[in-house]
């Protein structure tokens, strides 16, 4: 299947941008937050609730479901979209992300990484062309190339090295990738240095894919390094293609990623925050086991569609809470996965209506693109 991706419309103020990137599973509207299911599942969710709250695209992990239940699994029941019930488009992260997470129990060789399996202590060797071969089991619409993704301490010689590293393991999973239904995206490292950075977006555009990602943020780099990245490097990635920042769901993140072109989001935040009782409201964060909220009869969020809001009031969700009920966790994980797609919903009304900007806060009453909330 050729995979299309069409824009939609251009924000004059700023290089946002509104796209249609279309799979084999159906259409994912841009920009848009991706709710991450490592292992197969949002956490606390099920496919209804994520279609209630218009996800249109979800993640799963190579590294985790090849542990478990293992690719031959899911393959048998006719891959990830039937084996969890999901039939919209999904993307599987590559393992790259693994590399950086667990460098406790890994080794980085030229050939792959190996792995010590948290599970059993088995040792499990991940190279480039075996990720890609697990993708391509798993069946997901999109498959990401097989990265290092270093931490933000390295030296810049560590970090060149594994950008280096990140190129020639490009070229082997490009090589090794065999399913024309699912469009590999590669992925661009280098660390804060805008050197290497530079270096490894002209790498990997040059690839001519289907598209493009900025990896190897958010990894401990305070927030105005993460921005002046998407700066730098988002114009030097195919405009005519989905560029997609790895890891990044804060709402002041997305909205300047937005504002420099960039197209899809995940991270595990909204799900994170909702199993340790924080709601996300209006740009803020809410201790929901607060006591000013034990006799606050009120939604949550008025303004938000989801179940929780629709049905509960706050001083039930702090019971919940406070109860460690995991009907509460499930409430608010829903919650702020709604909220983070709303954001990006906002996001393209607001270029729609000309009245976006890089400081987005449509929650704000005095804010020119308030009425897209």
């Amino acid at each position: 299947m050729a995979f299309t991706f069409d824009i939609l419309q251009r924000c004059p103020r700023t290089r946002a941008r509104i796209g249609r990137f279309q799979t084999c599973h159906g259409a994912v509207e841009t920009p848009r937050f991706m709710p991450v299911g490592t292992l197969a599942t949002v956490k606390g969710l099920t496919v209804e609730q994520l279609h209630a709250c218009d996800a249109q695209m979800v993640l799963a992990n190579t590294y985790h479901l090849h542990l478990q239940p293992g690719e031959s699994i899911i393959a048998e029941a006719g891959g990830l979209h039937r084996f969890m019930g999901w039939d919209r488009p999904i993307l599987t992260d590559s393992g790259g992300y693994q590399v950086f997470s667990l460098g406790a129990i890994n080794r980085i060789e030229e050939s792959g990484v190996t792995f010590r399996s948290p599970r059993d202590g088995a040792m499990i060797e991940i190279t480039p062309e075996r990720a890609i071969t697990i993708q391509n089991a798993l069946g997901a619409d999109v498959v990401m190339a097989f990265d290092q993704c270093p931490p933000h301490a390295a030296s810049y010689g560590q970090v060149k090295e594994a950008t280096e590293r990140t190129h020639r393991w490009l070229e082997r999973c490009i090589k090794a990738h065999r399913r024309d239904d699912q469009a590999l995206f590669g992925i661009v490292q280098g660390g804060v240095h805008d050197d290497l950075r530079l270096r490894s977006a002209s790498f990997v555009s040059a690839m001519d894919l289907p598209g493009y990602a900025i990896g190897g943020v958010s990894v401990g780099e305070p927030s105005e390094e993460i921005q002046r990245i998407v700066r730098s490097v988002t114009p030097l990635l195919p405009d005519h293609r989905p560029r997609y920042l790895m890891g990044v769901g804060s709402l002041p993140e997305m909205a300047h990623a937005v504002a420099n072109g960039m197209d899809l989001f995940d991270c595990v935040i909204p799900t994170r925050l909702g199993r340790h009782g924080t709601a996300l409201v209006g740009g803020e964060s809410w201790n929901i086991r607060n006591a000013r909220l034990r006799h606050d009869h009120t939604p949550l969020d008025a303004s938000c569609p989801c179940f929780a809001c629709r049905h509960h009031t706050r001083a039930y969700l702090h019971h919940l809470i406070r109860s460690q009920e995991l009907l509460g966790q499930i409430l608010l994980s829903l919650h702020n996965v709604t909220h983070l797609i709303r954001f990006t919903r906002a996001m393209t009304k607001a270029i729609t209506a000309g009245t976006f900007s890089e400081d987005f806060t449509p929650w704000d009453p005095a804010s020119p693109a308030a009425d897209t909330w």
